[in-house]
This record gives structure tokens, sequence and C-alpha cells, in this order.
């Protein structure tokens, strides 16, 4: 496609009289506003910005842009690490204006708009008692984090947000509006958990609820002295942890601004009470830790508690790895790498895969991250722009660092820009690369939805 950086004024004006949202251009108050990301370093300026209200508007953008030789970016909460959810010159279909969500309590369902946060899902849900695994972080757009598959607090409990989708509106390429589900469109259902954004935008999600309102959560932290013993234990701990009991561990810095680096982790309990205090008691008894703020909260406030670590604005840079364990020496190869992360805001961190997310087929949806394992994160954020370069080789070096440990996997949500291919791609969807390659080809032969992790349609024939 071509990429154009002005769109005529009667060209945006005949958009306009059968668009019901709001267009934004460079040439409109708000424009600069409207086209940050939550990532700091990502600085695009797209030729329009179609903000919309619903699915008509939404398949009329995408016609408009096919019709004007505009590249496409969806943007829902605008997280994208990797910046793909804006285009430069091109067009933006923005969801955030449609943010509603729909709590049916009897059938424990919500239909919640592709613009939402998951502020705004468990604001809701919460009102009835009820949960869905969300972002860690409240203010990830529930969009881009089901369609890559989802995970968070809840994933041993419940599964990842995405195998607890039962539903999809989406607008295709076309401009056709279809429901995606188990009855209809199924292939399409199929590849939406997990694939990304590459078979069409999804306008709203039907999601499964569980019947979740308080939890036992917080954070213990460590001095760094005890990093290596403490990712012993955190190693031996999760080893059999319930499915109720999820525990990120690793490196941290404390979270009062001080800098001061730490050994931590964060947990999460949505069982029962006495379930959660027998469960957890191991963690809180272990060595003399700094900082111990554990204790029942509303499961919104569990999803609140990382906020302050990723502000809107920050500059991002993240590298992450599945990894074949967690070996004595990764733990003292990632320890001696922290001693000199340029940031305060930097962080290595383990996220445990077990319980429900492992009992579910690694070809029943596109995710095929199924078996009991580590995910390794490496988020780093800083606020001086004068310390992206040292930050940047930080992380990089730091995930190469951990190479000789990693395994196949890949999370695709966590990629920056240059982590792109069909290596990653491969190790992102493995055995299910061929069937999402399948339904590219049918749903989007042209590959209009392109800004993303890019899967190819397949052949024809």
């Amino acid at each position: 496609m071509t990429v154009s950086t002005v769109v005529p004024a009667e060209r945006r004006e005949a958009l306009a009289e059968r668009f019901g949202g709001v267009l934004t251009g460079p040439e409109d108050a708000g424009y600069d506003d409207l086209r940050r990301a939550h990532n700091g370093m990502i600085d695009k300026r797209p030729a329009l910005l179609a903000s919309c209200r619903g699915a008509a508007d939404v398949a009329h953008a995408v016609r408009f842009a096919k019709e004007e030789g505009l590249e496409i970016a969806v943007r829902g909460g605008g997280h994208s690490i990797a910046g793909r959810s804006l285009v430069e010159g091109g067009l933006v279909i923005d969801l955030s204006l449609m943010r509603g969500v729909d709590v049916d309590a009897r059938a424990r369902s919500a239909r919640v708009q592709g613009g939402a946060l998951w502020s705004d899902v468990n604001r809701e849900t919460h009102a009835h008692g009820l949960a869905v695994t969300g972002g860690a972080v409240s203010s990830t757009g529930v969009g881009g984090f089901t369609l890559g598959g989802g995970l968070g607090w809840l994933l041993g409990a419940c599964g990842l947000a995405c195998d607890n989708l039962r539903e999809a509106e989406v607008v295709l390429a076309t401009g056709e509006i279809v429901r995606a589900s188990e009855q209809e469109h199924t292939d399409l259902f199929w590849a939406l958990r997990g694939g990304g954004g590459n078979f069409g935008v999804v306008t709203s999600f039907v999601f499964e609820l569980h019947p979740i309102a308080e939890v036992v959560g917080g954070l213990i932290a460590h001095p760094l002295e005890a990093a290596g013993e403490l990712l012993r234990f955190y190693r031996e701990f999760t080893a059999d942890a319930r499915d109720e009991l999820e525990v990120f561990g690793g490196l941290v810095h404390a979270p009062d601004g001080s800098g001061l680096p730490l050994a931590a982790v964060v947990l999460c309990h949505a069982g029962a009470p006495e379930q959660a205090e027998a469960d957890v008691a191991p963690l809180l008894e272990w060595g003399s830790p700094l900082m111990s703020e554990v204790g029942p909260m509303p499961y919104p406030v569990m999803n609140t508690l990382l906020d302050a670590d990723y502000p809107r604005g920050a500059l991002n840079y993240w590298k992450s790895t599945f990894v074949r364990g967690i070996d004595d020496e990764l733990i003292d190869t990632l320890v001696d790498r922290f001693h000199s992360c340029p940031t305060p805001s930097g962080a290595i961190l383990f996220e445990h895969f077990h319980g429900a997310v492992t009992r579910i087929d690694l070809q029943a949806t596109a995710v095929p991250h199924r078996s009991t394992s580590y995910n390794l994160l490496i988020p780093t954020v800083w606020q001086d722009p004068a310390t992206t370069e040292a930050c940047i080789h930080w992380t990089r070096e730091t995930y190469d660092a951990a190479g000789p440990y990693r395994a196949d996997g890949r999370w695709l949500n966590y990629y920056a820009d240059d982590d792109g291919g069909a290596r990653a791609l491969e190790a992102a969807y493995g055995p299910n690369g061929p069937r999402l390659a399948e339904v590219k080809r049918r749903y989007d032969p042209d590959n209009v939805f392109h800004l993303n992790h890019n899967i190819l349609p397949a052949a024809a024939g």
C-alpha cells in the first residue's frame, strides 16, 4: 500500500457523512494527545485517527482506508510495547470511545467493547462478585491482551483470557461484520484466541466469568543479597503450587521511588481465605523480608498493584522468552546482570504457567504454550530519554545472557519491533502456525491487517 500523510478534505468529508464517531487529523486540536501511545518511545503521526463509536464506524473506516490506499492500525488500549497500534501516515482505527461492559450475572458472562480497559471490566464484573483473567496492569486494553492470549493473576485458576472467550464481533477486511464463536466462523474464533490482530477488528468480546470477588495478594520483598536464595526457594515452592495461587518472582526496584534493588515475589491467591492462609504461609515465613504487604483485597485492587511501575508516557523496551527451567546458573546470571540495570524502574521477572492454562490441548486455541513452565520477562522502563541507549542495550544483553536457558516458546505481546520475523512467529505458534496461515488466507487474503506480529496468508491451492 502507498503511504499518505494528508487526507484530502473532500475525501475526509465523504467519510464523515457516514461516520458516527470523531475524525482527527494533524490539523485538528487534540491530535497530538490522541496520537500518543502508552510507550513514550513511540512517536508516529497518522494521517487520520478514526475514533469509532460502534462496529458500523469501524466498517466504514476499513473500507475508507482501502479506498484511499492507507495502511490500517488498530488501537484498543494502546499498550502495544512495539507501537503497532499506531501507524505513520496511515489510518488508525481508534476504539477508545468503545469501552462499554455489559454483565449478565445470571449467565456469568460479560460483553466487552473493543476499546475497554481491564479497569473497566474489573469494576463492572466485581459489582456482581465475578471476574475473569485480565491484565496485571489495570490500564491494559482488553483487545490486544486477549487476542495475544492474555496471561494474568488468574491463569492457574481460570486459564488465559482467550480461554474464557465465548464470542467475538469482528469487522473483516471487506468491511463485513460477523460473529465468531464455537457455532459460527469457528476457524476465525479459533484463530482469534491467541492469533493477534491479524484477522479483523474485534469490536466486542463475550467472556465467561467466574465467582471470584476477593483474593489474597500482595508483595514480599527481600534485600538483593538474598536474591539467589529467594529465587531457588521460588522455584521449589511453585513446583507444586495450587491452581488458585499465582506467584511471579524476580528482581525489582523499590516502589517508593528510592531505586533500591530488591528480590521479590508478587502473589495472588483466588481460593478460599482459609486455604489461602495455609498456601501463602511458606512465602511469608521465608527469610527476613524488608517489606511484606500481603492480605485480603478485592480482585480489582490486585490488578492495580503494579500500575505505578508502568505509567503512561514512560519509555519502554521489553524482552521475553520461555525458559527450560529456573536453573541455578540462570539465577546467578540474572542476579549478576541486575546489578548493572541502568534504570530504577527495571525488572527481571518469572511468570509461572501452571494449573488451568496447562490443561487445555495445545491445538484447542492458537496459543500452544500449555505445559507447566516459566516465562522470563525483562520489562525495562525509564523516564530520562538520555538513558534510552543504555536501557535498550542492557535489556538486550540480559536477554542474550539467558540464551543458553531458553525454551522454544515466545509470548508475542511482550515483543519489541526488533523481535519480529518468521522465527518469532514459529516460536510463538509452533504447530498452530500453518492453520493460522490458512485462516489468514480465508479472512484477510490481501493482508490488510498487517501492522501486527504478522501472519502471512497461506499460498492458494
